[in-house]
């Protein structure tokens, strides 16, 4: 082989390397990762935090058997036996967020976040609740990539933007 074509094909190779290092990734949304699941943290936590979160989960299943004025005061009753239960301010959220009472439902959300700031797995239940909300309160355009980020993340409970208490429990 000759130094001339040697030094083509060297030339080729590092052009090569050039357009693969200054390309534009692409952008790959994130795989679909388990939703948060209430029923999968009862048993998490002291004494006073477990019967809270057992408070939550019989207002879920008041909810899904169609009792949904039993739920309401078995989420307050779970904030008054652990008023730091971050559990009870999320299901309390969607209650009011889904049941008329949006900017209540932000407010405990808001809640929640404070009291776990870092939750991975109610990242799609934060967006998709907060979505909801802003479409319950007339505003669709800053809805919409809260709702599809919550697609996105969890499209199982979220493809329909909605999220009902079985999906929560």
């Amino acid at each position: 082989m000759s130094a001339r074509a040697r030094f083509g094909g060297a030339l080729a190779l590092a052009g090569a390397a050039l357009a693969c290092a200054t390309a534009t990734p692409r952008l790959v949304a994130p795989p679909p990762r388990a939703a948060l699941r209430l029923s999968e943290l009862a048993a998490t936590g002291d004494a006073r935090r477990r019967a809270s979160t057992q408070l939550v989960l019989d207002g879920l299943d008041a909810e899904v058997l169609g009792r949904g004025a039993e739920a309401l005061p078995r989420y307050e009753d779970a904030l008054k036996v652990d008023p730091n239960n971050p559990l009870a301010y999320l299901a309390l959220a969607r209650h009011e967020i889904f049941g008329g009472d949006p900017d209540r439902g932000l407010a405990d959300l808001d809640r929640f976040e404070a009291l776990e700031p870092a939750s991975e797995s109610a990242a799609a239940h934060v967006a998709g609740l907060r979505g909801a909300a802003l479409a319950a309160l007339g505003k669709p355009a800053l809805a919409q990539p809260f709702l599809d980020e919550a697609r996105t993340l969890a499209p199982a409970q979220w493809g329909d933007a909605r999220l009902d208490a079985r999906e929560l429990r």
